[in-house]
């Protein structure tokens, strides 16, 4: 999935914030104005930790052109700034002020203002404070925003008093979430996206007076307040104030109970009166305000009671809080009714705006209403790639969703949120978390039972923060080592694929699902079906994407042998929810062409939900139905219809729902569409025991990131390391030896997880707590030498160890020809040739994919390792380097000799790689002995295993067999021993453990 919260998060909050417009014109006794910028050249441009002016955007055409205009019509002086936009993602500009210098004190005046060239466009632009913190760029930022639907010049007045924190991204973990402005750093001006545009702007000042509103608040504990019914409700007021500071004059609070749907004198007692605090009051200090409810004995669904405050003297909470008398006395709270019985009452009860909602799935970040959730009655919020609370702790999740899912209880049916995340390799958004190898290298592992302990650890860690739903695993069949996803596929070939699938069961647990509602189970997601793996090289639309979200042009049968198959598997195994790709599939010969699979009635409906009896849900992708030609309600209509059930519409989740509702409401969806919709999403949460327990358990936590969870994603990281090359036995290293060891993936926690860790594309760097490959390896060896580039000198040493590869990336972000192509970066290049022109050397090449080894490079290595994206636990490398574990891994995919060969894969008729699909030498302490004469002893006990079922003994002897013609084999690998030794994996994966072993010998005596 497409996910970043800076990226879509900060394009689209200038359509999310309140309106603002010229404030009246200050008091006569306010102070005079402040500058900040009159842009006559007094402030440069010029990029931090000086002070200036400066742009910035998501993408290298995103940011604006800026320059200083000589205007006659100039406001104030005689230039003005000025500026073009062209923008994609996210672009604007800041003035922040020297990193070096002190902040300056903002709170004595009431506001900023400027003045904007109005084109009249009817754009939002967000206007951004930098307060608090070490710098302008480690500072909080709180935001509102203006309309742009006037012409000419015209003053902005922005009131201090009308700024918000933002939630949906900050540079720091917080500071004190208080709009101080003792120490301010500047502003930032975010621009419009999707049009190109001009503007104008001069003069930002401060001005006016602060007064007590802006410096003191009044807080209620919470905006939504459950209580059963004949209980009595609590309401708690706190006055707050900048610098915890006593309130300088009294402060009143006029309260009453008025409106909703709970009937005065039958459901609650009516109160009214008055709360004061009065001056000289403790920052921090509480009153309480308490509403009776009353009883009548008759089932219910929950009804509201809006608590309305009028404060004076101080800032007012920024919403109504209510009382709600939760729902009580019907069938589908009781939870020792089946769940059908369950789902077919509430359902009964439901309108269609509500059915609606359930199949709304909205991003966090563009929820600044969170009473969005009540008003749309929410099915589902998810956090994308990187959007994440702040700050990013375990403690911080569990609150922002029991936040989230405190707001559901003030619909009238309570239906709890099912939040969900992408956990594709651990909880990769939380830093702290277990980080576990990519699902490429479990896929080297060539062990079920491993993944399957993976996915529990990743089910854990996840639920522990108060998140019932996972995104993954992703059982796409990677087919063209091209694909920016390659890293997030178990292999290439779909019985690799298909036994790995176990990874479900440790997420969920039981295939009949009765282990969802355990703290330590989440619901799982198949994506993304179908084919995504087999997009042509060339085929994408999406941006500068070259293979990712294209075509896969296939026929029935390879459909079905290649790409299905793991997905048939995952039903079977109980998986919860299935994600459609953004690809097409164009099947050859059915006469429709490419179609996006978000509108592919016959797959979804017909294949997954018919065919292989699918009971759980559809969930679309990041803003998948919007690929599907035609307008937004066509897009819609023919998602819904094709079988998705719940459409993530992150950011137009209000557009979505009201569209829904009319394309049903003009019969274009029919209700029973709609119906089966809705009953799949209760279903599940019903399931997760969502109903009784919305909230975090966190019963779990202590384990995030626990020493018994990396065992588990160490051990993963050992067994998956493929040993390519050993030479002359340089693997494994001994501790005594003098070990150099260079290259840039050496120690960097950020290039070893890769993608999809705690931002969408991940980043380089110490993003969260791990090992590093160096860390790891200084604990086996107090004679170890580091030195990135290979600059110091290489003498004295006994074997060298470069650790090289790719530096993170995700999706089609990552897709060679978009910026990345498969060969080693200059730098690497230099410090392989270095270290091993100097010394007995072993590379390990960390990366999604595999990276192409020429001639000339490779007959200098003395020992070649994939190491994949092993994740936070380093020491599991080690472990195998240093000979605590022996090698053992295979290759999930064909590594190619040059990227002309791509795509190739297991089962091709031309196939001539440097390392065939299922290489993998090992160092165990005895390799296996023997020749032509074991081999066919070995294939006759492997036929009389299958035949008997005997699965353990099957694969043991298929392994033996394929460890004695790897030895005889070498590194050399032509052609006539390839082929065979690749079909022989795949044989052996789908148990035919005799044909396996006489593949492998064939391999033998082409060797």
């Amino acid at each position: 999935m497409r996910r970043t919260a800076l990226l879509a998060s900060a394009v689209l909050l200038t359509a999310l914030l309140p309106l603002t417009t010229a404030a009246p014109a200050s008091g006569a006794d306010d102070p005079a104005p402040v500058p900040v910028d009159r842009f006559e050249g007094e402030v440069p441009f010029a990029n931090p930790p000086a002070e200036g002016v400066f742009t910035w955007g998501s993408d290298n055409d995103d940011p604006p052109a800026l320059r200083l205009a000589a205007r006659d019509d100039a406001p104030e002086g005689e230039r003005v700034l000025s500026g073009t936009y062209d923008i994609s993602g996210y672009g604007g500009f800041s003035h922040t002020y020297a990193h070096a210098e002190p902040a300056h004190d903002w709170s004595a005046h009431k506001g900023v203002r400027f003045w904007w060239d109005g084109r009249n466009n009817g754009k939002k632009i967000a206007f951004e404070l930098k307060d608090g913190g070490t710098n302008g760029e480690a500072s909080e930022l709180w935001t509102t925003s203006f309309t742009d639907d006037f012409s000419g010049w015209k003053q902005i007045e922005l009131p201090f008093t009308d700024f918000t924190y933002r939630t949906d991204y900050q540079p720091v973990g917080g500071i004190d979430h208080i709009l101080g402005l003792t120490e301010t750093w500047g502003y930032a001006v975010t621009l419009p996206v999707g049009t190109k545009g001009e503007f104008a702007m001069d003069g930002v000042e401060l001005y006016g007076k602060a007064d007590q509103s802006r410096t003191a608040s009044v807080l209620t504990d919470s905006a939504v307040i459950p209580t059963d019914e004949g209980g009595t409700a609590t309401a708690r007021l706190t006055v707050a104030t900048t610098g915890s500071a006593p309130i300088a004059e009294p402060v009143t609070v006029t309260y009453e109970t008025t409106g909703g749907t709970a009937d005065p004198g039958t459901d609650y007692t009516p109160v009214t009166g008055t709360v004061t605090f009065p001056a000289g009051t403790a920052s921090g200090t509480t009153r309480e305000i308490r509403v009776p409810t009353l009883g009548d004995r008759s089932a219910e669904p929950a009804e509201t009671i809006p608590l309305k405050l009028t404060v004076t003297g101080a800032k007012a909470p920024a919403e109504t809080p209510q009382i709600v008398v939760d729902a009580h006395g019907l069938p589908y709270l009781d939870s020792g009714l089946p769940v059908k019985k369950r789902v077919a009452d509430l359902l009964s009860r439901m309108s269609l705006a509500e059915k609606a909602g359930q199949m709304t799935q909205a991003e966090r970040g563009a929820l600044s209403n969170p009473g969005d959730i009540a008003a749309y009655d929410l099915g589902s919020v998810l956090s994308g790639g990187g959007s994440t609370p702040t700050p990013n702790t375990a403690e911080a999740w569990a609150r922002m969703i029991d936040g989230f899912q405190l707001r559901a209880q003030a619909t009238r049916f309570q239906i709890p949120l099912i939040y969900g995340v992408d956990a594709v390799h651990g909880h990769n958004n939380l830093v702290g978390a277990t980080i576990m190898p990519h699902n490429i290298g479990l896929g080297a592992t060539r062990d079920p039972a491993l993944a399957r302990r993976a996915g529990a650890v990743t089910a854990a860690e996840t639920r522990a923060t108060g998140i019932p739903w996972d995104f993954a695993p992703c059982l796409c069949v990677t087919r063209d080592d091209r694909w920016g996803r390659a890293y997030e596929s178990f292999g290439e070939d779909p019985a690799l694929v298909d036994s790995m699938a176990t990874v479900i069961q440790g997420l969920q647990g039981a295939a009949n699902g009765k282990d969802l509602k355990d703290a330590d189970k989440v619901l799982a997601t198949a994506k993304h079906f179908v084919g995504d793996g087999g997009t042509e090289y060339g085929s994408s639309t999406t941006g500068t994407y070259t293979i990712d979200q294209g075509v896969t042009k296939v026929t029935r049968q390879q459909l079905e042998a290649v790409h299905l198959a793991p997905y048939e598997t995952a039903v079977d195994r109980g998986v919860g929810t299935v994600m459609p790709s953004y690809s097409s599939l164009d099947l050859v010969g059915d006469g429709q062409g490419p179609v996006k699979m978000h509108a592919r009635a016959d797959m979804i409906n017909g294949v997954l939900k018919d065919r292989m009896g699918f009971d759980g849900f559809v969930i679309s992708d990041w803003n998948g139905i919007d690929q599907i030609p035609g307008d937004y309600a066509s897009d819609i209509r023919t998602s819904v219809n094709a079988g998705l059930d719940m459409i993530m519409a992150p950011y137009a989740f209000r557009d979505f729902h009201t569209t829904l509702v009319k394309e049903v409401e003009a019969g274009r969806i029919s209700e029973r569409r709609i119906d089966d919709a809705v009953s799949r999403i209760l279903t599940q949460k019903f399931r997760l025991g969502l109903f009784e327990k919305p909230y975090a358990d966190t019963s779990g936590a202590s384990k995030i990131g626990s020493a018994e969870h990396r065992a588990v994603a160490r051990r993963a990281v050992a067994e998956s390391q493929v040993l390519l090359k050993n030479a002359g036995g340089a693997l494994p290293l001994k501790k005594s030896q003098n070990v150099y060891v260079a290259g840039s993936n050496a120690d960097d926690i950020g290039n070893q997880s890769g993608g999809w860790t705690i931002t969408w594309q991940g980043s380089s760097g110490d993003i969260t707590p791990g090992t590093t490959i160096l860390e790891a390896m200084r604990k086996n060896s107090a004679r170890l030498t580091y030195s990135k580039d290979a600059s110091a000198p290489l003498t004295g040493y006994d074997v060298g160890v470069v650790v090289v590869g790719e530096t993170p990336y995700a999706e089609g972000a990552g897709d060679v020809g978009n910026g990345h192509d498969l060969r080693l970066s200059a730098a690497d290049q230099a410090a392989v040739d270095k270290v091993c022109g100097a010394m007995t050397c072993a590379v390990l090449i960390v990366s999604g994919r595999p990276q192409i080894v020429d001639d000339e490079t490779l007959a200098g290595i003395d020992a070649l390792v994939a190491s994949w994206l092993p994740g936070t636990e380093g020491d599991g490398v080690a472990d195998v380097l240093y000979g605590r574990r022996p090698f053992t891994g295979q290759l999930p995919v064909t590594w190619p000799k040059s990227e002309a060969q791509l795509p190739i894969n297991v089962g091709d008729a031309s196939y001539d790689p440097r390392f065939p699909y299922g290489w993998g030498l090992t160092t165990l302490t005895k390799v296996p002995g023997g020749g032509a004469a074991t081999l066919k002893a070995l294939g006759i006990a492997a036929a009389a295993a299958e035949k008997a079922g005997a699965e353990a003994v099957g694969r043991a002897l298929v392994t033996k067999a394929r460890l004695i013609v790897q030895q005889r084999a070498g590194a050399e690998m032509a052609e006539a021993v390839a082929e065979p030794f690749a079909e022989a994996d795949h044989l052996l994966l789908t148990g035919r453990y005799g044909a396996a072993v006489e593949k492998l010998s064939a391999a033998y005596r082409a060797s």
